[in-house]
């Protein structure tokens, strides 16, 4: 008799849901049939059901957060069992130690956490009976039925197993470590805090950083632009007048020159040049990609994105959603007639029917078996849900899944863009952009939100003359890097290679697709926001005072960098191969961490910290404290706290008071004391430093009795 192991109950059920079952306490039995004749037993893990020891199992003296006791290196690791899911576990146990079974089914996810999770359970329960592995990529009943009949040996994934758990020691290592060593450090500093330091948390976290910084010291120079409106023929467009390529001008007396020079002139296009360009469909969705494009479409945190996917994968509704590949294989392509069959029933698709290409199976863009690693992209399967019975959000990504797998039988949608060249009195130049739609091609299936930059030009024709009719000056401002979204974020941690110097890091990285894995970035970006280093605001992902003092003392340690995350991909994707030495792995991580220990140490003495960062910075709440009070709301009867982002009254939840003070006005840090003497007296002292429109300027942030409001007092 077989004993199945899934990863968590839904997955159970449905493993199960194909054969002819009876309902037990925490597992599943299949009667005898033709795939099981001598029948099975179905149960799960719920998740992790493990997890690596505490610091303290080792040795009770790693339970104190010591620097001398740093670094902590156990011999070999230990794992135990998550106390909440202790029940789980003896079930698990009792049922491996069945005399009736013969052999276990190892069914979790078809990757390298999913290969982690349930070969640690069966290692601890001290099984050595002999283990199979179901490896599929979706949960329909064909493929479900089909993984069974084509178990792999244990073997064939063992190495994965390796990787996963290098990682995980590894991981545990570095975390615990350097958590310790810049939390002590810290705190010896006058930083009441617990900082957090992780393999991927932190470098990922430095990008961030980096870019709040270059925000930040970002300094605006004005420019001005000439724009003028011609009548050229009868027919009216306008121009920006260039030079050389560049439309900016450096001091608004020479646009004011210019643009009163064209005024009136008799004016000739010199050029008309049009471009056609084709835009092919776009590639079938990895996770990454997809919770990028549910981000930028719908606002959705990549965690959501990935709950409602794996819900969906968990229902056999769409393939397994953690996959890396944009490709599929020619044997799931052969599936696509049946599936895009079912969804031409759906109202909202049956008009995009008939498809103009029938089928795509010798595409190389979307059907190419040597580009599928251990799973193909994520795409609808052939079990399609009825119309109207998934929740909005799932709709929504089921939608995105459907409609790219349908774009990808269309043509390419092809655009002509124009630019004319506009010579005003023969001296000065303009000019012209605009485009065209040639051809909506899949456009008409998966409609792109696009700014339209290029206005739509009339018919114009080189030596065609006119006049200009309007000539005016537009002043603007260089802009500051732009914040970065949470689908942003996940690009970027996927393209983290592209900030490595190194040309054979970067291939590396890139090869290894950047900083975490398709299953890990959404938790690692939830992970930072838990820890108060970012904040996200209407999907805007900001760097807190906490995330710039680590990343501060981090400094060029390698901890902060993409490359060693390029080095330890390398080394983890070839032990999953089979081609490196887990133990020798161990070995230099802990070499590395002894290291970071005294060198790190070391160089705190001359750690050193903005003022305004400092002034921002939020201790980490504890369990039992109260907020501090800055002083009485000048609102109602209660009292200013600091709420991490801004300082707000502590009646919002009962009275909705809002009185608020934001963080940064005009660029500017508001520093707790400043915000005291603001609600005692009324006034601060005077703040050097506001960026205005015009420059910048000094001023005293004043509390206006009369209009119930913070005002400037510029002296």
């Amino acid at each position: 008799m077989k004993l199945i192991i899934a990863e968590k109950p839904d997955q159970g059920r449905t493993l199960a849901s194909v054969f002819k079952i009876k309902k037990r306490e925490g597992f599943i039995e299949i009667l005898p049939n033709e795939t099981f004749p001598e029948g099975a037993y179905v149960t799960w893990a719920i998740g992790h059901l493990t997890e690596l020891a505490s610091p303290e199992k080792y040795d009770p003296k790693w339970k104190k957060w010591s620097l001398p006791q740093l670094p902590i290196l156990p011999d070999s690791f230990k794992y135990d069992v998550v106390r909440d899911k202790a029940k789980q576990f003896s079930l698990i146990k009792k049922l491996v130690a069945d005399p009736n079974i013969n052999e276990i089914i190892h069914a979790g996810d078809a990757g390298r956490e999913g290969e982690l999770i349930i070969r640690n359970v069966l290692r601890l329960t001290g099984s050595k009976k002999p283990l199979k592995r179901l490896w599929i990529s979706s949960l329909t009943p064909k493929a479900i039925k089909e993984g069974f009949e084509n178990l792999l040996e244990e073997t064939q994934t063992r190495n994965l197993y390796y990787e996963a758990y290098t990682r995980a020691c590894a991981d545990w290592i570095v975390g615990m470590n350097a958590s310790r060593l810049y939390t002590l450090l810290l705190q010896q500093r006058g930083y009441a805090d617990v900082f957090s330091v992780g393999r991927v948390q932190t470098p990922t976290l430095a990008l961030i950083v980096k870019r709040e910084l270059e925000i930040e010291q970002f300094v605006s120079e004005p420019f001005w632009e000439v724009q003028a409106d011609f009548i050229i023929e009868g027919k009216k467009y306008s121009g920006k007048w260039e030079n050389n390529g560049e439309t900016r001008i450096d001091t608004k007396e020479l646009a004011a020159k210019i643009a009163g020079f064209c005024k009136g002139k008799r004016s000739e296009i010199k050029d008309v040049i049009s471009e056609k360009k084709e835009f092919l469909p776009p590639l079938l969705y990895n996770l990454s990609a997809i919770q990028a494009e549910a981000n930028r479409r719908y606002k959705f945190p990549p965690k959501k994105t990935l709950d409602v996917l794996q819900d969906l994968y968990q229902k056999g509704i769409i393939s397994y959603p953690r996959s890396d590949s944009r490709h599929v294989t020619e044997g799931e392509a052969e599936t696509f007639p049946v599936i895009l069959k079912k969804l031409q029933a759906y109202p909202e698709y049956a008009e995009l029917f008939p498809l103009p290409t029938a089928s795509i199976i010798t595409n190389k863009r979307y059907v190419n078996d040597k580009k599928v690693t251990d799973h193909y992209a994520i795409i609808p399967t052939e079990q399609v849900p009825p119309a109207g019975k998934l929740s909005a959000d799932a709709q929504k990504l089921y939608d995105l899944l459907a409609r790219t797998l349908l774009a990808a039988h269309y043509q390419a949608s092809s655009v002509e863009y124009t630019t004319v060249n506009t010579v005003v009195d023969s001296r000065a130049m303009f000019v012209s952009k605009g485009k065209v739609m040639l051809s909506e091609g899949w456009r008409k299936v998966l409609p792109q939100k696009e700014q339209e930059n290029e206005p739509s030009l009339p018919v114009l024709l080189k030596g065609e003359t006119g006049h200009v009719e309007k000539a005016e000056v537009k002043e603007s401002k260089t802009q500051p890097p732009k914040r970065l979204t949470e689908g942003q974020l996940i690009t970027l941690m996927k393209t983290a290679g592209k900030h490595i110097e190194d040309k054979e890091l970067e291939k590396v990285l890139m090869k290894a697709e950047g900083l975490g894995t398709e299953a890990t970035r959404a938790g690692i970006i939830t992970m930072l926001k838990d820890r108060n280093y970012i904040e996200v605001r209407k999907n805007i992902v900001y760097a807190t005072a906490k995330a710039k003092i680590l990343i501060g003392s981090v400094g060029e340690q390698i901890l902060a960098s993409p490359e060693m995350t390029a080095k330890w991909e390398q080394r983890l994707h070839e032990i999953g191969q089979g081609k490196a030495s887990p133990k020798q792995f161990m070995e230099l991580t802990a070499k590395m961490v002894t290291h970071l220990v005294a060198e790190t140490a070391e160089g705190s003495k001359n750690w050193t910290f903005d003022a305004e960062v400092n002034d921002a910075f939020v201790p980490g709440k504890r369990k039992g404290t109260r907020a501090v009070k800055l002083g009485s709301c000048k609102k109602c009867n209660g009292y200013v706290i600091d709420k991490g982002t801004f300082y707000g009254c502590s009646n919002f939840k009962k009275t909705k008071c809002d009185f608020t003070v934001s963080k940064k006005i005009l660029g500017k840090t508001v520093a707790q004391k400043q915000v005291k003497a603001l609600l005692k007296d009324g006034r601060t002292e005077k703040i050097e430093g506001f960026k205005g429109k015009e420059k910048e300027f000094n001023a005293v942030l004043i509390w206006d009795e009369k209009e119930n409001k913070i005002k400037f007092q510029i002296n």
